[in-house]
């Protein structure tokens, strides 16, 4: 099924059926199918044709979506940009993307060059009278990259990449027309188009769209909305465990909660699972393979501290850094295969080349895969830590300190160091009201650790910084390390 006739296909099958809601106001399948005829036929105005692209920087709401189906019913692509980014970091990506049209909620321009239109413009005009594109390679999002190196970099993903991770998807996830995901992740993030948006709407399901997650508001949106899943951060988990216990909401109607983005520590679901009474799935994948390339299973084993199995229809292996692939247990780089996978970064054939050889992606993640086929993420490839020769793996530090009665976040980084060329740093946040000494954290990281492994310094903070998808950034927390030793 081609997303850019998706509105078409769901009006003419239900009519009446509810497709999409946010706080202000929920569509029906054939209202949501006259909105982006006429947000199409506002684009087509300003002369958005196949091939172009429009940026929507616009905070989580319908319009977002009504944009992006207009823009693929007319053959262009969507590059969303962060409502949250500094005019300097929004003008890299509009330069970059090339886009020829930005949907903010004001219509003020950020770009001398891009015309603006604010998004309430899009409910504003006639219908798009033409039939909508029906092309497998146009260009369907460029959702461009945290920037770990450099400036961000643009993914390239086209209409048969999203097709085939929303229909994997459907089938990994079990969903159906009876579905409704509650999305609280935000909408500039591939995840939450991909697994929040798309899939439960080419399954016939419906949506509902929240602004953020907030944790005073969610549990009560779960019972007064009664959603079947949703997809959600370790960070997201692990602070609504950490509410008091005396918060026991209904939570009957979820079928399963998805947990991606970063790996998530060892105990932290299980806990979750035990406490509110539905199953956390957890999976892996990157915006390079279109949102997902692993998933623990519904009807079969769910392995703590994995991230599950291949999704139907891909591939993972296991690399040395010859790109040789290893046998079962052994550790390396993690690579993707399948319909998934990106066509490339946008201008940049080299990085492409660098990033897909011979059909496969390299991840950049550090990963094993067990005898049953199952994956574990141990870190970056860029953070694993190489004190005196031996390789530490951040995670595996991480989730001795989360086991840790108390504490709520953990992150592990590498520190130069003159001999032992780097030494381990940890961070570690506390639930409210509770906590310990660094003797006991020291204590309790030596039983669990060998010598080599254990923090050279442990620093309890507050909250431990976040990036706009809400994982913890190291980047931030290098830079505090970096700002206090000097």
């Amino acid at each position: 099924m081609r997303f850019s006739k998706l509105p078409d296909l769901r009006a003419a099958q239900a009519p009446e059926g509810t497709c999409i809601a946010d706080a202000t106001i929920s569509l029906s399948n054939s209202e949501f199918y006259s909105k982006v005829l006429v947000a199409a036929g506002v684009f087509a105005d300003v002369g958005v044709g196949a091939g172009d692209v429009v940026a929507v920087m616009l905070p989580n709401q319908i319009e977002f979506v009504v944009a992006m189906f207009a823009a693929w019913r007319l053959g262009a692509a969507i590059t969303p940009i962060n409502p949250n980014l500094t005019t300097q970091e929004a003008t890299h990506q509009m330069n970059d993307s090339g886009a020829k049209l930005l949907i903010n909620v004001s219509g003020a321009a950020v770009v001398s060059h891009v015309q603006s239109i604010p998004s309430a413009a899009l409910h504003d005009g006639g219908h798009c009278a033409d039939a909508p594109v029906d092309d497998p390679a146009a260009l369907a999002l460029l959702i461009y990259t945290s920037g770990t190196t450099g400036l961000p970099k643009g993914v390239m993903l086209d209409q048969t990449n999203i097709a085939a991770m929303a229909d994997m998807s459907c089938q990994e996830m079990q969903i159906g027309a009876a579905d409704h995901c509650l999305l609280v992740l935000p909408l500039f993030h591939v995840n939450g188009i991909v697994a929040s948006i798309l899939t439960p709407l080419l399954a016939g399901g419906r949506v509902t769209i929240r602004s953020r997650f907030d944790i005073e508001t969610f549990f009560s949106d779960v019972e007064l909305l009664r959603p079947t899943y949703f997809s959600a951060v370790p960070t997201i988990y692990a602070l609504l465990n950490a509410l008091p216990e005396q918060v026991k909401p209904d939570t009957s109607s979820l079928r399963y909660g998805i947990c991606g983005a970063a790996p998530a520590p060892a105990e932290l679901l299980p806990n979750f699972e035990a406490r509110y009474g539905f199953p956390v799935v957890e999976g892996y994948g990157l915006s390079e393979g279109t949102c997902a390339s692993t998933i623990n299973p519904f009807n079969g084993t769910r392995k703590a501290g994995t991230v599950g199995l291949p999704f139907i229809g891909q591939r993972i292996a296991i690399a040395d850094a010859s790109g040789h692939h290893l046998p079962p247990g052994e550790t390396g780089e993690v690579l993707v295969q399948g319909p998934n996978v990106m066509r490339g970064y946008l201008g940049k054939p080299e990085e492409t080349a660098k990033t897909i050889i011979d059909g496969w992606l390299h991840t950049g993640d550090l990963g094993r895969i067990d005898a049953d086929g199952y994956l574990s993420i141990v870190g970056r490839i860029k953070e694993m830590i190489i004190r005196g020769g031996e390789n530490i793996y951040p995670k595996e530090i991480e989730d001795v300190l989360s086991s840790f009665p108390g504490v709520m976040e953990t992150a592990v980084i590498g520190a130069p160091h003159e001999t032992l060329g780097e030494i381990v740093v940890a961070y570690v946040s506390y639930r409210a009201g509770q906590g310990g000494t660094l003797a006991e954290l020291n204590e309790h990281c030596a039983a669990r650790l060998t010598r080599y492994k254990l923090p050279a310094a442990i620093h309890v903070i507050a909250s431990l910084p976040k990036n706009a998808v809400g994982k913890i950034d190291k980047r931030q927390l290098r830079a505090m390390l970096k700002q206090q030793n000097a």
